[in-house]
C-alpha cells in the first residue's frame, strides 16, 4: 500500500483562503443578490408563524370570521414570498461559486498534467486520480447545495431569534438553553470529524491507488500468479477507507442524538414560559403560539446548520487535497507552439530549425532518490543533425538520460536539453555556454498511448488546430497513411477506450505520426520500434528513419541493428559513458561494445 507520507500535499487553511478568495471575488455581485434574497426570504417565512398566532389570538377572542381574512392573505403573500425570494437566492448564490469551483477544477487538473512526474510516482497515480475526481465531486456538491443550505438556513436562525425576542425576551431566553447542549455537540463534532474526513480522503485515495496499479498492471498480474495477493493488498486498502467512513457514521449519529435533546430542552422551555407568561396575563396567547411555532421552526435550519457541518468538513477536506496540488512546484514541459501552423509537415523531414539545433548534457546528476545518484556528473554533446545512439545493459541510465533531456524528469545538478548550434537564432558562443532554448523535444518510447477519440483527435493532441492535410502528411511521412485510409472513416474514425482498438504497431505509428506533425528540430526516441526480424520491425524503423531525417536525433536502441546505422554510438554503464564511437571504431576497439555486438548477433541468428 502506498504510504500516506508520500501522498501529494495538503494545503492549510491560510492557503486554501489564498486560493477561494480571489474566485468568490470575481461573482461577488452575486453572492451579494444572493445574501438579500435569503434574507428576505427568511422574514417571509417569520410571516408563516406570526400569520398563525394572530389567527389564534382572534379565535380565542372571539373575533368575526371576517377579520380572520388579513392573516390569511398574509399566510399566502409570505409562502409566495419565501419561494420566489429563495429561487433569487439559490441561482444566485449558484452564479457566484459554481464558476469558482469549475476555475478551480480546471487549475488542479491544469495543475496535474504539470506535475513532476517523480512527484506523481512517489505519490501513486491514485492519490492523484483520487483528488481531480472525488475531492473534486465532493466540492462541487458542496458548492451545488450544502453552502447554499448552510447559509439559507444560517440567517433563518438568526431572523428568527431576533423574532422570539422582538415578542418577549424572556421567549428568547428560554430558547437559549438549547444553546448549550448545540455548542457542546458542534464542538465536539468538529473535533472529531475534522481528522477523520481528512483521513478518510486520504485512505480513499490510497485505495485508488492500490486499484489502478493492479489493473494497469492486469498482464502481469495474471502471468506470474499474483491475484490473490493484489487482492490482498487491494481488500486491505478498501478496509481503511470504510473503516475511516464507519466512523464518520458512528460520530454523526451521536452528534445528531445531541441536536434532537437539545431541541426537546428548548422547546420545553419555550412551552413552560408561554404557559406562564400567558397565564399571569403577561403576553397574550397568540404570542405565545408564534413563539412556539418560531422554535418548532428553527429545528429543521439548526440540523441543517449543524448536519450540513460534516459535508462541509469532507468538502473542506477535499479541497485542501485540491488546493494542495496548486502548491506543487510544477515540471518544466516542453513549450508548444504559440502559433497555429502555417504549413504542413515537409515530407522530407527537413525542419526550420534543424541545422541549428543540438541535444547536450553538462555535468548532469539524476537520481530517483534523495543522495542516491543514477547519474553523476555525465556530459554529452548531439551536433545538429546528428544521429546518436546509447546503448547499454538494462538499468545502465539510457531511458533515464532521455528522459532527462526531454525535460520528463527534473536534474539535481548540471544542465540537460536543447542548446543553438549557431546560425540564425544563436551563435557560437551560445553553443559554446551550452544556452538552452525554448523548443519541444519530444520523446517517443516504446509504448505509445492511444486517446479516446478519432485518429485525427490523438494527432492534433500535439498540435492543436492543425488541418487535416497536415495531419494526412504527418502520417504519409512515416507510412502510416496506408492503413489509416483504410479505415472506416479514415482519419474520422474512432479509437482507444470505447472505439476500434489499435494494435501495438499501430499505436507507435500514431505516436511517429504526433513528431512528425509537431515538425521538431530534435527527436529523442527510446526503443520505439518493434523487435527485430518482424513486419512491424521493418514497418516501424522505416517510419523512424524518415522521420528522423534531416533532424538531431537521439535513440536508445534495445537492438544493436539500430544503433549501427546511426552516425555515433555511446554506450553506458552504471549511469556513466563508458565508449563513444562509430559502429566501426567500436567494433576495432573490442571493448564493451564490441562485446555487446557478438553477443546480439549471435543471438539473432540462432
Amino acid at each position: 500500500m502506498t504510504s500516506i507520507t508520500t501522498l501529494l500535499p495538503v494545503a492549510d487553511v491560510r492557503t486554501v483562503f489564498a486560493v477561494v478568495r480571489p474566485l468568490l471575488r470575481r461573482h461577488r455581485g452575486a453572492l451579494v443578490l444572493a445574501l438579500c434574497g435569503l434574507t428576505l426570504a427568511s422574514i417571509c417565512g417569520l410571516a408563516g408563524p406570526a400569520s398563525i398566532g394572530w389567527i389564534t389570538q382572534l379565535i380565542a377572542d372571539g373575533a368575526d370570521p371576517a377579520n380572520l381574512l388579513g392573516p390569511g392573505l398574509l399566510l399566502l403573500a409570505a409562502g409566495l414570498g419565501q419561494a420566489g425570494f429563495g429561487w433569487i437566492a439559490t441561482v444566485s448564490l449558484s452564479r457566484g461559486i459554481q464558476p469558482g469551483v469549475a476555475s478551480l477544477r480546471e487549475d488542479t487538473v491544469a495543475a496535474a498534467l504539470n506535475l513532476p512526474l517523480s512527484r506523481v510516482e512517489a505519490g501513486g497515480t491514485g492519490d492523484l486520480v483520487s483528488r481531480v475526481s472525488g475531492d473534486a465531486e465532493e466540492v462541487s456538491d458542496a458548492a451545488s447545495w450544502a453552502f447554499i443550505a448552510f447559509a439559507g438556513a444560517g440567517i433563518t436562525i438568526i431572523m428568527t431569534l431576533l423574532g422570539l425576542a422582538a415578542l418577549d425576551w424572556r421567549f428568547a431566553l428560554a430558547g437559549a438553553l438549547a444553546i448549550p447542549v448545540q455548542g457542546f455537540a458542534v464542538r465536539r463534532y468538529l473535533r472529531a470529524s475534522g481528522p477523520i474526513f481528512a483521513a478518510g480522503r486520504a485512505a480513499d485515495g490510497a485505495r485508488a491507488s492500490a486499484l489502478l496499479t493492479a489493473f494497469s498492471a492486469l498482464p502481469t498480474v495474471r502471468a506470474l500468479g499474483l491475484g490473490e495477493r493484489e487482492r490482498t493488498r487491494i481488500e486491505a486498502a478498501s478496509r481503511a477507507s470504510m473503516g475511516w467512513e464507519f466512523r464518520a457514521v458512528r460520530t454523526a449519529t451521536v452528534f445528531y442524538a445531541r441536536l434532537n435533546l437539545a431541541e426537546w430542552i428548548g422547546l420545553t422551555a419555550i412551552l413552560v414560559a408561554g404557559y406562564v407568561l400567558v397565564t399571569s396575563g403577561t403576553v397574550p396567547l397568540g404570542a405565545a403560539v408564534t413563539a412556539a411555532l418560531f422554535f418548532a421552526g428553527l429545528f429543521d435550519p439548526i440540523n441543517t446548520v449543524l448536519g450540513v457541518f460534516g459535508v462541509l468538513q469532507r468538502a473542506g477536506a477535499g479541497l485542501a487535497r485540491l488546493v494542495g496540488v496548486l502548491t506543487v512546484s510544477p515540471s518544466s514541459p516542453a513549450p508548444t507552439p504559440t502559433s497555429e501552423p502555417e504549413s504542413s509537415p515537409q515530407p522530407s523531414g527537413e525542419s526550420a530549425g534543424d541545422a541549428r539545433v543540438g541535444l547536450a548534457a553538462r555535468n548532469l546528476t539524476f537520481g530517483y532518490h534523495p543522495g542516491i545518484p543514477l547519474l553523476e556528473g555525465l556530459n554529452l554533446e548531439v551536433a545538429p543533425g546528428e544521429h546518436v545512439a546509447i546503448v547499454g545493459e538494462s538499468g545502465s541510465g539510457k531511458s533515464t538520460l532521455a528522459a532527462v533531456i526531454a525535460g520528463l524528469r527534473a536534474a539535481e545538478g548540471g544542465f540537460a536539453g536543447p542548446v543553438h548550434g549557431g546560425g540564425a537564432g544563436g551563435s557560437g558562443a551560445d553553443r559554446e555556454r551550452g544556452l538552452p532554448i525554448e523548443i519541444p523535444v519530444p520523446l517517443a518510447t516504446q509504448e505509445g498511448h492511444v486517446f479516446a477519440g478519432s485518429i485525427a483527435d490523438n494527432l492534433v493532441i500535439a498540435r492543436p488546430g492543425s488541418p487535416a492535410p497536415a495531419l494526412i502528411e504527418a502520417l504519409t511521412l512515416v507510412g502510416a497513411w496506408e492503413w489509416v485510409s483504410a479505415l472506416p472513416e479514415g482519419i474520422h474514425t474512432r479509437v482507444g477506450g470505447g472505439g476500434l482498438p489499435l494494435t501495438a504497431e499501430r499505436a507507435q505509428h500514431l505516436a511517429l505520426a504526433r513528431i512528425a506533425l509537431v515538425d521538431p528540430p530534435a527527436v529523442i526516441l527510446d526503443e520505439a520500434t518493434a523487435e527485430a526480424g518482424s513486419d512491424a520491425a521493418r514497418t516501424l524503423d522505416a517510419a523512424a528513419e524518415a522521420l528522423l531525417r534531416g533532424r538531431t536525433a537521439l535513440i536508445i536502441a534495445h537492438r544493436l541493428d539500430q544503433a549501427a546505422r546511426a552516425d555515433r554510438i555511446i554506450v553506458m554503464e552504471q549511469g556513466r559513458i563508458i565508449e563513444s564511437g562509430t559502429h566501426a571504431q567500436l567494433r576495432a576497439a573490442k571493448g564493451r561494445y564490441a562485446h555487446l555486438w557478438a553477443a546480439w548477433a549471435s543471438a539473432a541468428s540462432d
